[in-house]
């Protein structure tokens, strides 16, 4: 769900705010998700072949979570969280759910263990990361997670150091279908739409590595630099830098990019003989405390055909580009896309309730692989509100896309209700 932000250090782990727990802390959330659409493409899943709220044209789904953290000994802790999912009576009026199947599963997307001494930290077991090309996606009703061990330092005043292992990752985020764009033989074997439970290795059992650098010296400027190496498959790399003025002003650029193998570009069926792809956003963006925000980004892709493109998307569906659309993701990675996204949002403070326009346009070129020559245009509204403990949102979205419905525009509504506990 898009009201869920998370910051870069939960990226590596937790946190020190992990180890300040006393004793044992319990915390949980209960979804239900519905969605529906007026598309007549029938190639679509689910086959959506009827107008908006008929029965096979929509999908629904309730999930439930439970996490605990406890302090072992000092200086150590340990967590978990299991998720349950669930169509439970939304079979009467839809054929789809966000994940898996329409059968009940559940399974403990975390259990970790955690030590600190001194300035390091170190997090091993099944657990979120959010760094730029490696992180869990919280915008369904359940969550992918990851087998791995990090270690974090922060020695060096403002700045922290993170080492990570990636051993292998689950099917989270699927929507019934998982993104093609993903690399066949770096990322686990996620062709079991149902398999949320199921965690398998990472680069054919190779693993992947990531380092990366965070550094607030200057307290305005945020910069980052991050390395990744999957054995004898790729390596990738992400720079960003965001700057945050106190009148409100914020800027940010990014660059990323990534070098494959010709094992790799043979087993993916690239057509060139580039190993390597690089992109590039940028973004300026406006806030005037409890009135409004706004923010517009820009990015592209260059034109290699690798047969991976430029190194997005290597565990799941969206991407961290400034221009990622808020339903339709995928696309502004895809090689030789030159994208744009304006964002507008009020806090629900003004308003009553939260309102926000996200709209993303993205352009593919000839040399986009799959994508070549696609035009995608989105435009979400949204309305969001929270209840105490409940989290509200309704949300509208307007999709004229190339390669959706037959060329044909199309809407979409959906709804959102989340219970923290």
């Amino acid at each position: 769900m898009k009201l869920v932000k998370m910051s870069i250090l939960a990226a590596a782990l937790i946190g020190s705010s992990a180890f300040a727990i006393d004793n044992v802390k319990v915390s949980g959330d209960a979804k239900l998700f519905y969605g529906t659409n007026d598309s007549m493409d029938t190639t679509l899943t689910p086959n959506n072949d009827a107008g908006l709220f008929n029965k096979v044209s929509s999908w629904g789904q309730a999930s439930l979570g439970l996490g605990v953290t406890a302090d072992l000994v000092e200086g150590i802790s340990a967590g978990g969280h299991l998720t349950a999912i669930s169509a439970m009576g939304l079979t009467n009026i839809v054929d789809g759910v966000f994940e898996g199947g329409l059968e009940d599963q559940f399974w403990f997307d975390e259990v970790w263990i955690a030590g600190k001494y001194g300035n390091t930290t170190a997090k091993a077991g099944r657990m979120i990361l959010d760094t730029p090309l490696v992180f869990t996606e919280t915008w369904s009703t359940a969550y992918n997670t990851f087998e791995a061990g990090v270690l974090m330092n922060e020695d060096i005043p403002d700045t922290t150091l993170i080492g990570a292992y990636i051993g292998a990752a689950n099917n989270g985020n699927t929507m019934g279908t998982w993104n093609t764009n993903n690399y066949a033989g770096i990322t686990a074997d996620w062709t079991d739409a149902t398999a949320n439970n199921n965690f398998s290795a990472v680069n054919d059992g190779k693993g992947a590595y990531a380092a990366g650098v965070v550094n607030n010296s200057w307290t305005p400027l945020t910069v980052q630099g991050w390395y990744y190496k999957l054995p004898s498959a790729a390596d990738a790399y992400w720079l960003e830098g965001d700057l945050a003025f106190d009148f409100g002003l914020s800027l940010g650029a990014e660059y990323t990019g990534i070098n494959v193998t010709d094992e790799l570009i043979a087993t993916l069926g690239g057509t060139g003989n580039d190993k390597s792809n690089s992109a590039f956003a940028l973004k300026a963006a406006y806030e005037m405390k409890d009135t409004f925000a706004i923010s517009v980004a820009g990015s592209m892709v260059g034109e290699n055909d690798n047969g991976v493109g430029a190194g997005f998307n290597v565990f799941g569906v969206q991407s961290k580009l400034y221009t990622e659309a808020w339903w339709n993701f995928g696309y502004v990675i895809l090689p030789d896309t030159t994208a744009v996204n304006v964002t507008v949002t009020t806090p629900e403070e003004l308003t009553y309730v939260a309102l926000g326009v996200y709209a993303t346009q993205a352009s593919v070129g000839d040399n986009g692989v799959a994508g070549a020559g696609v035009d995608m245009n989105e435009v979400t509204l949204e309305a969001a509100k929270s209840f105490g403990p409940l989290d509200a949102g309704l949300y509208y979205i307007y999709t004229d896309a190339d390669d959706q419905n037959a060329g044909d525009a199309y809407s979409s509504v959906q709804a959102y209700f989340t219970l923290n506990f």
